[in-house]
């Protein structure tokens, strides 16, 4: 039982990769596939896969199919550039003939095809219930704000100047809110009871989620380990996935900010063995904590994918973008030498992650 058990887990870790990196990009090939379709581009290839072709099946000018290695899949579609030889009577259907805003409508269509399938993705985790940590408080801090106030490990905080609080999260951001020195009143339950004491936050140094030191209002305590589930309905759900996949975006964006200005430093960055690591740790929690880990990398693949640097989608955007207002393409030349530039990042940036990667095994 123990060897079985020891295998499984060591399995674990591939399958979930596999299945996490086939999906995402899959959904993102889909996305431009799907909107080439509904502009009349052409599409002479569809794979789920790459490599070696398994079986495939053709419907009308497109050929579905299924290629040797499942890790995603591309899209071919005709006229992908000015040197593609287009027959006459496709010449209609050529994504390069095609105007700027249904190359940009072709382009844009991968990236946030990621984005809505993290919302859907977190829609389904949602209507499962929501996990929160509830308002009791786990202990307090000697000789702060709490303490004075005759706070305890133990006790709930049921209002906060007479409003309800569902969640630590509600709890904290009130308190943030306040400011300091700003006396608070807090209606706690201690055994079956409830009483309220008054409490002045202080300003105290703390860290940000990027390591940076932030002054903000607190009182002393730590959150208790007591989780609830919140229900919710289909449509509740629907607006919290938005609101969670406009929270990760914003958070993706300033990660790559912070990075950029090395407020991060490049030793947090991750390749593709952190990435199975984590799919596999998420996978042997169970199906919801690996579906949110799921749509959590849908948003960072459909924002990077969005950064302007060319052989990504949002450098294509750029040079789409600059034909727009010069009104005439970039010379052949010029993209060349834009698209060896990218290449050289990518490839940088990808011997960076899988250093990290390895640096982050033999540390173990």
């Amino acid at each position: 039982m123990d060897l079985l058990s020891t295998a499984s887990q060591y399995l674990t870790t591939p399958a979930a990769f596999i299945v996490v990196l086939g999906i995402l990009i899959f959904v993102h090939e889909f996305g431009h596939f799907i909107v080439a379709r509904k502009l009349g581009v052409g599409v002479t290839k569809f794979s789920f896969g790459f490599g070696p072709k398994l079986f495939g099946v053709t419907r009308g000018e497109t050929e579905y199919l299924v290629s040797a290695v499942p890790l995603g899949g591309y899209v071919k579609l005709v006229g992908e550039s000015d040197g593609d030889k287009v027959p006459e009577e496709l010449r209609d259907k050529s994504f390069f003939h095609k105007p700027i805003g249904v190359k940009m409508a072709v382009v844009a269509a991968g990236p946030l095809g990621n984005l809505l399938f993290a919302v859907l993705v977190f829609w389904v985790v949602f209507l499962g219930g929501v996990p929160a940590l509830t308002p009791k408080i786990g202990g307090v801090v000697a000789d702060s704000p709490a303490a004075q106030a005759g706070l305890a490990g133990g006790d709930v905080v049921v209002r906060i100047d007479g409003e309800e609080i569902a969640t630590w999260e509600d709890l904290a951001l009130r308190i943030r809110k306040s400011g300091a020195g700003r006396e608070i009143t807090l209606t706690i339950r201690r055994e079956g009871k409830e009483f309220d004491a008054k409490v002045a936050p202080e300003v105290k140094e703390g860290k940000s989620i990027f390591g940076e030191k932030i002054l903000e209002p607190r009182i002393g305590i730590v959150a208790g380990q007591e989780i609830v589930r919140q229900k919710l309905g289909p449509v509740q759900a629907f607006f919290r996935a938005g609101k969670e996949t406009g929270r990760l975006i914003e958070l993706t964006v300033m990660t790559v900010v912070k990075l950029v200005t090395r407020v991060l430093p490049s030793e947090t960055l991750g390749g593709p063995i952190l990435i199975a690591q984590l799919a596999g740790d998420q996978a042997r929690q169970g199906v919801s904590p690996f579906v949110y880990f799921l749509g959590l990398l849908s948003v960072n693949l459909g924002i990077l994918n969005l950064l302007p640097i060319p052989i990504l989608d949002g450098g294509h955007l750029l040079f789409f973008s600059i034909e727009a207002l010069r009104r005439k393409p970039l010379s052949p030349e010029a993209r060349a030498l834009a698209q060896q530039v990218g290449l050289a990042l990518i490839l940088m940036l990808t011997a960076l992650v899988f250093y990290n990667d390895i640096a982050r095994v033999l540390a173990r």
